[in-house]
């Protein structure tokens, strides 16, 4: 996916009589989706919020306020961009955008053992997607393997900077993947 598009929801059906829709979130920050917060849609209309109402996922936005107007809305779906993703929001101590750590390699006791391919999000964890390094692949071992995303145990490091994430016991994850 581009840099410019970054996948953050999808717009349901109306709510009300006054434009409300509802919205289906699939980021880790909806405070992204404050008054004046613009959007762009797969159909690449810009929406501005109106207003949002997290608790019960509701979203209004500028020149949309009549239900059949924004019934127009119904099933798009909501990009915005890494810049603007990184201004909006506000990340805890160990905590990385997923863009950032796409295309990472993962190393373990200074052995590439690929390139972070995409993350899964799954009930219990996140997942990341490993794409095995080739010479790896060579000695049998699969193509790609996934690496439950818990810092505590099988990431040690981060380093979005070099696009490096080093980790233990991912090897044996490998082997028997």
């Amino acid at each position: 996916m581009s840099k410019d598009k970054i996948y953050v929801a999808k717009l349901g059906k109306t709510v009300g009589l006054k434009g409300d829709l509802k919205i289906h979130l699939d980021t880790d920050f909806p405070e992204q989706f404050k008054k004046g917060a613009t959007f762009t849609t797969n159909k690449n209309l810009q929406l501005k919020v109106i207003s949002f109402n997290k608790s019960k996922s509701v979203i209004k936005f500028e020149s949309y306020e009549d239900i059949d107007i924004a019934k127009k809305l119904t099933n798009q779906e909501l990009f915005t961009s890494e810049e603007v993703t990184k201004d909006n929001c506000d990340l805890e101590d160990d905590e990385y955008f997923w863009f950032d750590i796409i295309n990472c390699d993962v190393i373990e006791d200074d052995i590439v053992l690929g390139k972070i391919k995409d993350i899964h999000r799954y009930p219990v964890s996140d997942y990341l997607e490993v794409t095995t390094n080739d010479k790896l692949v060579e000695k049998e071992l699969p193509k790609n393997f996934l690496i439950p995303y818990l810092p505590e145990v099988y990431i040690l490091k981060v380093d979005i900077e070099n696009k490096k994430l080093f980790t233990k016991s991912c090897f044996e994850i490998l082997e028997n993947s």
